[in-house]
């Protein structure tokens, strides 16, 4: 991940669009800002950022919206920071596409932290062969998980699973996404199914399933891979 990151900040508050540009320039990234939803998706368009930060309350356009504009071209990491923090509205953002969520008022390094990790998440792991995280190596090429250099049995949702979450590293994936995109649009209510097989995943590659550092859990929203 490089420091000379560029970052779009769509935010209609002066207050905050000049508090982001001081914190993220004192800390290396290049600063593009927007104060509508109009500009905010010309500025994107005309000059692709590595990352989007983006406001929910935007005055001529609702930010859910233009995060699903967004994200019928634009591939790179999607922060949200707005003021709506019901978990009705994190749920919403997060399936259309957000990567991360942070609520106002916010500590500037809560936000940079979120920052590398989505940009190291935009690096898009769905292209490594090989992925390696404490003491477990996932090659996906061969499909093949090792735990201390031992092959453990994965079944094939099992599998899918992991990758998915492993390939989304640092982005919070909803219960109905992880639903969804494994078991099918029928399934989206079986919360419960999914809490089955995230404590089997953890029983085979966490060194404490109770304590994981791997897979973890977003109340009441999902599940947020961690590599470190």
């Amino acid at each position: 991940m490089s420091k000379t990151a560029t970052i779009l900040i769509i935010d209609d508050e002066s207050q905050i669009r000049k508090l982001l540009e001081i914190t993220l320039e004192a800390n290396g990234y290049k600063v593009n800002l927007a104060v509508n939803a109009k500009d905010g998706i010309i500025a994107a368009s005309n000059y692709p950022p590595q990352l989007i930060i983006l406001d929910l309350g935007l005055p001529d356009e609702d930010g859910q919206e233009v995060l699903k504009k967004l994200r019928e071209w634009y591939k790179n990491p999607i922060i949200i920071l707005t003021v709506k923090n019901t978990e009705e509205e994190i749920v919403k953002a997060l399936d259309n596409g957000a990567n991360d969520y942070l609520s106002k008022p916010f500590r500037a390094q809560e936000l940079l932290a979120r920052i590398r990790a989505a940009l190291r998440m935009g690096l898009d792991h769905q292209n490594d062969t090989l992925v390696a995280f404490g003491n477990t190596t996932i090659n996906f090429g061969a499909r093949v998980v090792k735990v201390d250099h031992q092959v453990i049995k994965l079944t094939a949702t099992e599998y899918r699973l992991l990758a998915l979450l492993v390939q989304n590293e640092g982005r919070v994936l909803t219960h109905q996404y992880l639903l969804k995109e494994v078991w099918g649009q029928s399934y989206l209510d079986q919360t419960q199914y999914l809490r089955v097989f995230i404590t089997q995943l953890r029983k085979k590659i966490e060194n404490d399933p109770n304590r994981p550092k791997h897979i973890l859990t977003e109340s009441g929203v999902g599940y947020r891979f961690n590599t470190n």
